[in-house]
């Protein structure tokens, strides 16, 4: 079948905390066989808190992989067979200690889709109620912080944002508000 990949042979060659790694076989179309690393991951979520006033929650945090801090939307690792929409009304909880009277999806992504199975689901969280204390996990600190949705988005033009579901996010999010005032 034309733009398709058999798995003929898959050995997990690492198991970790959040994630394995499998070292696959695969068929070609063309007949031929090639080795496929692939990370398996059970994807994320991440929510767009955005307030009456136009201002997102977001969080930083420093991030391990690229020895920074980040700026971000709250987001978390989807737990073994748990519901997108669960697991962003936890992380909005946990990170910001805000609730939202509404959850909109805004799709999905696949953050690198050559060599990993995440997915992360996208939320649009509005009816902000902020009062809550933060629940971080032992490991975990963030701080937060508001920011208009408009600066946001030219944070992510200036290239001051780098992770790529909160550029996404907030891209989504900034169209779709746009698109509401213009009636479409």
């Amino acid at each position: 079948m034309h733009l398709n990949e058999e798995t003929i042979k898959s050995e997990t060659v690492f198991e970790g905390k959040i994630l394995y790694v499998t070292r696959d076989v695969a068929k070609l179309e063309n007949g031929r066989e090639a080795i496929r690393d692939v990370i398996h991951h059970n994807g994320g979520v991440c929510v767009v808190p955005l307030t009456e006033q136009g201002q997102v929650l977001m969080v930083r945090q420093f991030r391990y992989p690229h020895h920074c801090v980040t700026l971000e939307v709250p987001a978390g690792k989807l737990e073994q067979g748990e519901e997108p929409l669960t697991c962003g009304i936890r992380e909005l909880w946990e990170e910001t200690g805000t609730r939202a009277e509404s959850m909109e999806y805004l799709g999905s992504l696949f953050p690198t889709p050559a060599y990993d199975t995440e997915v992360i689901h996208m939320y649009l969280a509005k009816g902000l109620q902020v009062g809550g204390s933060q629940k971080l996990d032992p490991d975990e600190f963030v701080d937060v912080e508001r920011i208009d949705l408009r600066e946001a988005v030219n944070m992510v033009l200036r290239n001051e944002i780098q992770d790529a579901k909160t550029q996404i996010a907030l891209m989504k999010t900034y169209l779709l508000e746009q698109q509401k005032k213009q009636g479409m």
